[in-house]
């Protein structure tokens, strides 16, 4: 989101309350000389506007910094104007901040006109006379500088209120990441909002926002927001990344390492590991995709034309339409393309494939399971209580409220029975379209709740086929994804087309 007219200027209607003088700083945790390690924390105090006598600090609005870190090579930065918001849920499942070393915490201080406060190799250094800009180091080595000039606390036209980050970049400083995209791999001069979306593969859209980049100066930055996240990548500012947050609180980590291997290893320690998918799951994969009238007959002409090829397959999967058309889903097989769908799959196995089925997160107006979660309040509501609906996809349309612990246990139960036919994945497909206008189980933040269903969702699937199927043998075949959502593997790029243009973003 731009929020400058050009370099010098704001745009029209907007307020800009930025770093401009340090005020204070202080400690708390562990000090030298202590020998149980605490949470150390350090807080810096910047004013909106110079201070030359004691007058001037009246009416006026501070900045607060605090740095902590949950691990070495890995600094927790969160800055605000005021704190006394309303916390609200969800959150990334992130290690939180964890006590440090007595000689880190030695490390962190005033010295010499600069605050430092260090993690393992990574040092995070503020001035205390001129220019409020937040300066990262590893091993003496300046990674990037937060720009105090230009960050901060912004008011919009309307009244609304967002935080920003600018962090420097240095000339020939690339950019990546940011989840699966399908513009070019490099991300300089790009606006990329973090907002699921079912888009395909052919615009900026995207399934899998992650609001994670990583830099070919030697590290990388999680904001650490569940909702819509906008950076601007050399766009607004050519010499900058600027990252925004709505509201009053900007929460990011300042990611480093020896190099960008390590950099990512860093990451998934604070996000999560991926877990480690069944052997038989790197073989060949065979769907019936969008082939929307199929029975038994049509299958095995697909397996067996690939085997008259001397293809070898590892799976068959049976995409949408194994179900009954304006009943997705219900998880009952169309019993007039697939009467006796145990004993068909028992077939298949003889062959040696491994099974997946399609499914998704809605429920449509027919299917039988529609009654029974709008009775037993497991599906998404409005704010006046009804049950929230559309037709997009199929008629009558609801989603299942994953926030429910009752309803995950009951699409878990659902799955089951599959499971018990000889069924061995889920491609978990869906998740994007989320809506921020209803109301969910456990009182979450709707905003937030669009990027975050997914993580639930996917969850939900892999858990059941963990404990069903054993650890390392559990495998979801997903579109969506969020922070974490590595943790259940794997993942699909998305609706493409049969071109060469197509694999190119996909690859991408």
């Amino acid at each position: 989101m731009k929020f400058r007219d050009g370099y010098w200027q704001m745009k029209f209607g907007f307020s800009h309350i930025n770093f401009t003088e340090y005020l204070d700083g202080e400690i708390s945790g562990s000090k030298s000389g202590v020998d149980k390690p605490e949470l150390c924390k350090l807080q810096i105090f910047s004013a909106s506007r110079k201070i030359n006598r004691r007058g001037d600090t009246l009416d006026i609005p501070v900045l607060t910094t605090v740095i902590s870190s949950p691990m070495p090579d890995i600094i927790h930065i969160r800055t605000f104007r005021h704190k006394g918001g309303k916390k609200s849920l969800p959150v990334f499942d992130i290690i939180p901040d964890k006590p440090v070393s007595k000689e880190d915490c030695a490390e962190t201080g005033e010295k010499e006109g600069v605050w430092t406060f260090s993690a393992g190799k990574l040092r995070a250094e503020i001035d205390t006379k001129g220019a409020f800009d937040l300066r990262f180091k590893r091993e003496g080595k300046i990674l990037t500088t937060g720009i105090g000039k230009l960050s901060g606390h912004l008011t919009g036209p309307e009244g609304d209120t967002y935080m920003a980050q600018y962090l420097g970049l240095g000339v020939g400083e690339t950019i990546y990441g940011l989840g699966e995209r399908f513009a070019p791999l490099v991300k300089n001069g790009q606006v990329i909002d973090i907002w699921n979306r079912d888009g395909g593969t052919s615009s900026e859209q995207a399934y899998k926002n992650i609001p994670f980049y990583l830099s070919s100066g030697g590290y990388g930055v999680l904001v650490n927001y569940p909702g819509l996240v906008s950076f601007e990548v050399a766009s607004e500012v050519v010499s900058a990344v600027q990252f925004s947050v709505p509201g009053e609180v900007l929460d990011y980590y300042l990611i480093a390492g020896a190099d960008l291997k390590d950099v990512m290893r860093n990451y998934c320690t604070l996000c999560g590991r991926p877990a480690l998918p069944p052997a038989w799951s790197f073989g060949l994969w065979l769907s019936t995709s969008f082939t929307t009238s199929y029975d038994e007959k049509t299958v095995n002409q697909f397996i067996d034309g690939m085997a008259e090829r001397n293809i070898p397959l590892s799976v068959f999967h049976f995409d949408c339409f194994w179900m009954k058309a304006f009943q997705w889903v219900d998880f009952e097989w169309d019993k007039t393309l697939f009467p006796d769908p145990p004993a068909m799959l028992a077939r298949l196995k003889k062959k040696g494939l491994h099974i997946c089925m399609w499914i998704n997160p809605y429920v449509a107006q027919r299917s039988r399971l529609f009654d029974e979660g709008m009775e037993k309040g497991f599906l998404v509501k409005k704010a006046n209580g009804d049950v929230w609906q559309w037709d997009r996809w199929q008629a009558g349309m609801a989603l299942v409220d994953f926030t429910n612990p009752g309803a995950a246990a009951w699409y878990q139960e659902k799955l089951k029975a599959l499971l018990e036919m000889g069924v061995d994945s889920f491609k978990s497909d869906f998740g994007e379209r989320i809506p921020v206008d209803v109301v969910w189980h456990n009182g979450e933040d709707s905003e937030k709740m669009h990027n975050y269903y997914c993580y639930l969702y996917n969850k939900t699937v892999f858990e059941l086929l963990e404990k069903t199927r054993g650890k390392g043998q559990a495998l979801v075949f997903a579109r969506s994804a969020t922070v974490g959502g590595q943790r259940f593997p794997v993942h699909w790029g998305g609706d493409c087309s049969a071109t060469y243009e197509s694999m190119a973003e996909t690859l991408r």
